[in-house]
């Protein structure tokens, strides 16, 4: 791959985390290295002095896209725009526009254990990388979470240029819709389609066009590869029928159909991993240190992606049984007088929040809002009536939120997140829950879920005792 981008004249839309790591990876490479981003100098602030600047070209601010004009490759980042008028241009006379992901995928020799879905792709990641790590493999773990994948790429491309050996056993990817869409020869060893839901109806012209890309993770498969689906819902199972690569499942309720592969199922209370000619019990879901079906569901597909990499059945079990949960992803924050805090600020659409509401066995105190990613709030409002005490608005969703769940009595308005967990922590009482659970982008408030989340948590233990 080296060897193609050698002189090449490429560009970067976009500088936070993945494209700089791209910049990083295209100057290894020995390209001629453009970066371009729509916020000019002053807003991009520390992202530019991660860049060699004697190196690369700067086009900032109004008039970045001029720096397509003559670029031999582009390279965006998740949140630009594939279809923007000046990619179309790129590529109208021949040349190319990729993710950063599939350009970083390239440089890889060990297998690539690729996740995509709606909700659950950070748990799911995580944990196949800490059974891979816990069982001796040299793992990369990121993508579109954490380290971006072209920083590992840039690893591989350095130790390769010395002699020495790969650096990686496995690479375990996050990977996003955004990231799919430009893909060419990404080719997973493994592929996961975990669920897919309503979302991101901002960016795409409609629920079939998203289906469609999360579906790409699929595509450049073969017969010696693996494909895992969710089994119990019936938009991914439908997509089985069509892929190259041994078919695996997972499910919550039901058996394995004898026509797949393999993969992990719902005994009772206890999870099980199948192979052919094998059948072993994983741990009881009451095992797992992490709460809500939705993490069954993860924990099983972890699972089966380790097992097929070689794990012990004793390590799987043994992360299942330590692992925590994710920042921000129902993480307990703090209890204070009987009241326990929950921060879900990644839960940025509609069907995370229904899965944070269904989690909790308590009542709730829900802190939701953001920017409208195109949801139907109105499917929150059975769970609502059903689970939440009180609702806190946030953000500029609020008023869309407030009319979908026409809960207008049981209601608060907040014009901050201070306000909103202020009036909750007053209101609360013990054995209640207070739920951050957004449903919503963060991009109105904040500069990311991250961002939400660390405010939320500072928060809450600034509360007095």
């Amino acid at each position: 791959m080296m060897e193609e981008l050698a002189g090449v004249n490429a560009t970067v839309v976009g500088l936070a985390r993945s494209g700089i790591a791209a910049a990083h990876l295209l100057q290894e490479a020995g390209a001629r290295v453009t970066v371009a981003d729509q916020k000019d100098k002053g807003e991009l602030g520390p992202a530019i002095e991660q860049l060699n600047r004697s190196a690369v070209t700067l086009t900032l601010g109004r008039g970045y896209e001029s720096a397509c004009d003559h670029a031999d490759l582009v390279v965006i980042s998740p949140g630009v725009p594939y279809r923007m008028e000046s990619l179309e241009r790129v590529r109208r006379r021949g040349g190319k526009v990729l993710s950063e992901l599939e350009l970083a995928s390239r440089f890889f020799t060990a297998p690539i254990l690729a996740v995509t879905g709606t909700n659950g792709k950070s748990t799911t990641v995580t944990l196949i990388g800490k059974m891979l790590q816990k069982s001796g493999k040299r793992v990369f773990v990121g993508g579109n979470l954490g380290t971006a994948l072209s920083e590992a790429a840039r690893q591989v491309l350095q130790a390769s240029k010395v002699g020495s050996d790969d650096p990686f056993d496995a690479v375990v990817v996050e990977v996003s819709s955004f990231q799919l869409e430009t893909v060419e020869r990404f080719h997973p060893w493994i592929a996961g389609l975990l669920n897919v839901t309503m979302d991101h109806q901002d960016r795409y012209d409609s629920i079939d066009e998203y289906i469609a890309t999360k579906q790409r993770i699929f595509e450049n498969q073969g017969p010696s590869d693996y494909a895992l689906f969710n089994l119990d819902d019936p938009t991914v199972d439908a997509m089985r029928r069509s892929v190259k690569a041994h078919v695996l499942g997972f499910t919550r309720t039901r058996m394995l159909p004898s026509d797949i592969s393999g993969g992990a199922y719902l005994d009772g209370e206890r999870i099980m991993l199948r192979t052919p000619g094998q059948i072993e019990e994983v741990c009881r879901r009451s095992d797992m240190k992490i709460i809500g079906h939705h993490n069954v569901e993860n924990a099983m597909a972890a699972a089966t992606y380790a097992q097929l990499c070689g794990c012990p059945i004793a390590v799987i079990q043994a992360v299942l049984r330590e692992f925590p949960g994710l920042e921000h992803a129902l993480e307990v924050v703090r209890e204070r007088r009987g009241v326990r805090f929950v921060n879900d600020s990644k839960g940025t659409n509609v069907d995370a929040t229904l899965r944070a509401l269904e989690s909790i066995d308590h009542p709730i105190w829900l802190i939701a809002g953001g920017r409208d990613k195109g949801g139907d709030f109105a499917r929150l409002a059975p769970a609502i009536r059903q689970r939440v005490r009180r609702l806190v608005l946030i953000g500029e969703a609020a008023p869309l939120i407030a009319r979908a769940v026409q809960r207008d009595e049981s209601t608060d308005r907040a014009s901050t997140l201070r306000e909103a967990v202020d009036i909750a922590a007053a209101g609360a009482v013990a054995g209640d829950v207070v739920l951050l659970s957004p449903a919503c982008a963060s991009f109105d408030m904040f500069a990311d879920y991250q961002d939400r989340g660390h405010q939320f948590k500072a928060l809450v233990q600034s509360l007095s005792a």
